[in-house]
C-alpha cells in the first residue's frame, strides 16, 4: 500500500544538559543544540511512518531545512511534530515543526528516502 500524504506524529524530549549546544560542540551557549533539535524532527518523521512501509523497506536522511527560531533551556519539555507533505516516487518530504512552553521554536522541512535495507547497507561497507 502506497504511503499516504496527511501521515503524522510528535515526539518530546525534556531538554537535559547532553542536549545542549555545549555537550554536542555546536556553541557556547547551555540551550538545546540545534543539531539536537534538527535529529528530534528527524525522530518525529520516522516515527510518522512507522508501521508504513513494506517489510524490507527503512528509509534515510535525505535533506534538512529548518529554521532554529528560539532557545531553550534546560528543563523544558520540546516537542516536535511532523506531517508527510508530499510522495513522489521514494522521496518523501515532511513539514516539521518544534515547540516548547512558550511556542514555536523551529519550523522546516524534511526530505526522507524510502530505501531497501539490505542494499543500503551493503553500500555502508
Amino acid at each position: 500500500m502506497p504511503l499516504q500524504t496527511g501521515l503524522s506524529a510528535a515526539v518530546e524530549i525534556v531538554v537535559g544538559d547532553d542536549d545542549t549546544a555545549i555537550a554536542i560542540g555546536s556553541g557556547s551557549v547551555p540551550v538545546l543544540a540545534t543539531p539536537r533539535l534538527v535529529a528530534l524532527c528527524e525522530q518525529a518523521a520516522v516515527a510518522a511512518i512507522d508501521g508504513q512501509l513494506e517489510d524490507g523497506a527503512t528509509s534515510v536522511g535525505m535533506r534538512v531545512q529548518v529554521d532554529h527560531l528560539m532557545p531553550t533551556a534546560v528543563g523544558a519539555p520540546v516537542t516536535a511534530e511532523a506531517t508527510l507533505e508530499k510522495v513522489s516516487g521514494r522521496r518523501l518530504t515532511f513539514t516539521v515543526s518544534a515547540s516548547d512552553h512558550r511556542g514555536l521554536i523551529a519550523a522546516g522541512r524534511v526530505t526522507r528516502v524510502v530505501v531497501d535495507y539490505d542494499r543500503f547497507m551493503e553500500k555502508a561497507n
